[in-house]
C-alpha cells in the first residue's frame, strides 16, 4: 500500500476515530466491528483519510453526508476515488440516508463484496 507517513493526518485520523459520526458509529458497532476480518477506522491512505478500510478485500467503505452531494464535494470524491482505485482499491459509498433507511441492505452489500476475501 502506498501510504504516506503524515503525522498531521495521523493525528487527525485519531481524532476522527474518537469523534465518529452517528452513522459511522452505527455501522462500526452494529456490523463492521464483529466481522471475522480486520477493518480499520479512519485509515490514512496517501493524502486521504478513509472512513473504513478492509485490507484483506482491498476495500474502502465511505459514509457520505450531505456535503458529498454538493458540486465541490462530488468533484473531490471523484479525485479521491480515482486515487484509491489507482492503488487497486475498491471504493464502496453509502449515504447517511442509506444507513438510516436501509441499514440491513448496506450491511448485506458490504458483506457480499468483502466476504470472498475473509478467511473464516
Amino acid at each position: 500500500m502506498n501510504e504516506t507517513n503524515n503525522s498531521k493526518l495521523t493525528r487527525f485520523s485519531q481524532n476522527l476515530r474518537k469523534n465518529m459520526t452517528k452513522e459511522e458509529k452505527r455501522l462500526w458497532y452494529d456490523f463492521l466491528k464483529d466481522l471475522p476480518t480486520t477493518i480499520n477506522r479512519q485509515k490514512v491512505i496517501g493524502k486521504y483519510i478513509v472512513d473504513f478500510y478492509c485490507a484483506a478485500a482491498k476495500t474502502v467503505i465511505e459514509i457520505d453526508g450531505y456535503q458529498h452531494y454538493l458540486d465541490e464535494g462530488e468533484q473531490k470524491d471523484k479525485e479521491r476515488d480515482a486515487f484509491l482505485q489507482n492503488l487497486g482499491l475498491t471504493v464502496l459509498r453509502y449515504s447517511n440516508r442509506d444507513i438510516h433507511k436501509n441499514f440491513r441492505g448496506v450491511c448485506e452489500d458490504i458483506y457480499n463484496k468483502i466476504s470472498p476475501y475473509i478467511n473464516t
